[in-house]
């Protein structure tokens, strides 16, 4: 462990030197930062805090509460001259504000040899979060592929795990779910002995429509086809939703009004055997005043359907195309989401966006070889990043999804108005 820490210390002393001559030219510059006032961006400013000691950099942050960023953020990146130098966005926001001629792409910054690190290391980014936070023209828009340019880097990414309580499965002999299979039987069984299974986000909305879509790309499903036709009412996507009226019957009470916090406070507090979401599980488990049980939760991939599928989702940062101080901003940029950066800021509690620090903190952080196996399959197209996005969740999915964990109506019926419903939607934004 020390010689792991000297060497981490020796590379950093190294990068953060490299960095300084980068940045001479700019000392005394004031960065203006634009993100949410969320855990991992909070646990950024002490690594700012080193970044501006070592280029001689001012950065002010301007952090905002999540629901107010994005129109704080168009009203100034759409004036001649804004007040933002760096910006953090969720990653369902990107088409629009690349759409706007909000935002720069990254590539002149990372091909001038006065600017770029040299062992930056692109590649061992998390490519699925890489993609669904930062390339935007590719496939579908939004995808990969022919046209896609890089607009942002991930930062405050996320992927979906399965947690679960070790002394559980272990006192009634059950299998950590690998597949749907076992995630059924471990539920059905669960539910036999008296105890609330699968925890979830039940919510209408954004919430409800989260914890679909977590099955729905196991399970084979889509929400359009290549051609934009809504596919809500496949019999794949059918079957997720008929496994979240299961999950829905056997959880925990009050289940049906939870959002993402009160999901994660029910597994953390006791309320259920298991939980399937976001990662970020794993960091309110290690903090003693949200859990007790730390040493008794387990973590593994996300269960495998029809096919291996993980969540994507969470923020990104890049440069906005008004900003005064773009090649200051791009080492801001650079540092945070270098190897020695990710490192930092992995060290302050934040989440990780590369694939060697996730290896390199095993010990300290016990999730990380689920969080790599769910990257290895995570979904860059788990939900469509178009502006309808919000409609689409709030108008057509979140409301048949809330009939079909409070009714017994049948599943495919519920799912074949809801079709109908989004087809319009769909019509009528001229898809």
């Amino acid at each position: 462990m020390k010689k792991h820490l000297i060497v981490a210390m020796a590379a950093l002393l190294g990068a953060t030197a490299a960095f300084a001559d980068a940045a001479d030219r700019y000392r005394g510059t004031t960065l203006t930062v634009s993100w949410p006032s969320l855990g991992h961006f909070q646990n950024a400013e002490a690594v700012i805090e080193t970044f501006e000691q070592e280029t001689g950099i001012n950065v002010e942050i301007d952090a905002l509460p999540y629901l107010q960023l994005r129109d704080q953020q168009i009203e100034e990146l759409s004036k001649r001259n804004g007040k933002y130098d760096l910006v953090s966005w969720v990653i369902m926001w990107k088409g629009e504000y690349v759409d706007r001629g909000l935002l720069s792409p990254l590539a002149p910054f990372f091909e001038n040899s006065a600017l770029a690190d040299p062992d930056y290391d692109m590649d061992d980014i998390a490519k699925p979060y890489l993609v669904s936070g930062g390339l935007v023209g590719g496939k579908k828009g939004y995808l990969d592929g022919p046209g896609a340019v890089l607009y942002g880097v991930p930062f405050g990414a996320e992927t979906s795990l399965l947690a679960y309580r070790k002394d559980i499965f272990e006192k009634h002999g059950l299998t950590v779910p690998r597949d749907y299979e076992e995630l059924e039987r471990a539920i059905l069984k669960l539910q036999e002995l008296g105890i609330p299974a699968l925890t979830s986000r039940g919510k209408s909305g954004n919430d409800v429509t989260f914890a679909w879509l977590l099955h729905l790309g196991p399970l084979g499903g889509k929400i359009f086809d290549d051609d934009w036709n809504p596919v809500i009412n496949s019999p794949e996507a059918v079957e997720a939703a008929e496994f979240l009226r299961l999950v829905s019957q056997t959880g925990p009470e009050g289940m049906s009004d939870f959002n993402f916090g009160n999901a994660a406070f029910s597994f953390l507090s006791g309320e259920a055997a298991m939980y399937l979401d976001n990662f970020k599980i794993a960091s309110a488990a290690r903090d003693p005043n949200f859990s007790h049980f730390q040493d008794k939760i387990g973590y593994a991939r996300h269960p495998v359907g029809s096919r291996c599928s993980a969540e994507t989702g969470g923020f990104a940062i890049g440069i906005p195309e008004n900003s005064r101080n773009k090649e200051a901003a791009f080492l801001l940029l650079q540092y945070l989401t270098s190897k020695e950066g990710d490192q930092q800021m992995t060290d302050q509690g934040g989440d990780p966006i590369r694939i060697s620090t996730f290896n390199e903190n095993q010990e300290s952080r016990p999730e990380s070889s689920a969080v790599i196996g769910s990257l290895l399959c995570a979904d860059t197209d788990w939900r469509p990043l178009i502006p309808e996005w919000n409609d689409i969740q709030n108008k057509v999915l979140g409301p048949a999804l809330l009939e079909v964990t409070r009714s017994s109506r049948p599943v495919q019926e519920i799912m074949d108005q809801a079709n109908a419903k989004l087809t319009l939607l769909m019509g009528r934004a001229g898809y």
